[in-house]
């Protein structure tokens, strides 16, 4: 039997330091720390997550405060930030853990680009020195690495060319956004280097962004990685109550479709929505594989107290 914690004393007091820092850098901004509850009856349709579901009645342990956070901007409470533990079926590996730390925050009156520059000021300052941070557009990032032109390419091609780009893949019966997550996640992402953003995700990915209204091909949706390790999602939020229903909807049309479990969609924050969510941008950071890029750690059960 192991009782003892699986991360070093160190990396605990490490942990608490960026907790502290966290709450300074947002109290001075104006923003009102929340708690909302870790079981709710609704949870996300998103098909790449799968959600616990904890009772006898419908309840899911949330895999992100999202929904209940834009519940309270929408009844007024203005920016708002929250550091809590989010749970995920089936994330398990050296950067995935079922249970893990989220710092999330929304910003009134920010969009997606806004956000990202104080992205840049928080993990400078969780640093404790000066970062450097590069900026792509999702589509150039695919054409820069992979020559892929994602608007132009057919998706039988876009199956082919991820097939000889990821070999022992099997691509035949991947949709288009599988696809580019397949190219993303392995051609791609291992290739940057130090903290680059990237954004403007094509609007078929953009979940619960808000459309860009120069060019509808894109979502105001940005992601944040460290030499390839996935830290942070941010966007624009889409406002628009009808327009998240129908997105919802077709989520649960593609789970049906991979024979995964299709889930309610939450009526509560659709009809919060409804009631004017005020603009905002909001992003989530990965708290647990930012202490391992601060500490120089190469696996999430090292910062993890008890894994």
């Amino acid at each position: 039997m192991t009782w003892q914690p699986s991360a070093s004393l160190t990396v605990i007091r490490e942990r608490a330091r960026v907790y502290q820092q966290c709450r300074a850098f947002f109290n001075t901004r104006g923003c009102l720390e929340v708690d909302t509850p870790l079981i709710l009856p609704a949870t996300s349709t998103d098909p790449n997550i799968e959600s616990f579901n904890v009772a006898d009645r419908p309840g899911f342990l949330q895999t992100s405060p999202e929904f209940a956070m834009k519940r309270l901007l929408s009844s007024g409470c203005g920016s708002i930030f929250q550091i809590c533990h989010a749970f995920r079926q089936g994330e398990a590996g050296h950067l995935h853990h079922p249970e893990f730390t989220l710092l999330e925050w929304y910003r009134v009156d920010f969009d997606y680009q806004r956000l990202m520059d104080e992205v840049e000021l928080l993990i400078t300052t969780l640093s404790l020195r000066q970062c450097q941070f590069n900026r792509v557009s999702y589509r150039e990032l695919f054409q820069r690495e992979l020559g892929l032109d994602i608007d132009g390419i057919e998706l039988q091609n876009l199956r082919r060319r991820s097939a000889e780009l990821v070999l022992g893949s099997d691509c035949e019966k991947l949709d288009f956004d599988q696809c580019l997550d397949l190219l993303m996640g392995v051609a791609i992402a291992p290739r940057l280097q130090g903290y680059q953003f990237v954004y403007d995700y094509p609007v078929s990915q953009a979940a619960l962004a808000r459309v860009r209204a120069d060019d509808p091909r894109v979502a105001e949706r940005f992601e944040l990685f460290f030499n390839g390790i996935e830290l942070a999602n941010g966007f624009s939020e889409l406002t628009d109550a009808e327009q998240q229903r129908t997105r919802f909807e077709r989520e649960n049309k593609i789970r049906r479709s991979r024979d995964l479990p299709v889930y309610e969609i939450d009526e509560n924050l659709l009809a919060a929505l409804d009631s004017g969510l005020p603009n905002c941008a909001g992003v989530a950071l990965g708290l647990d594989r930012l202490l391992m890029v601060l500490l120089d750690l190469d696996s999430i059960e090292q910062v993890l107290t008890f894994a």
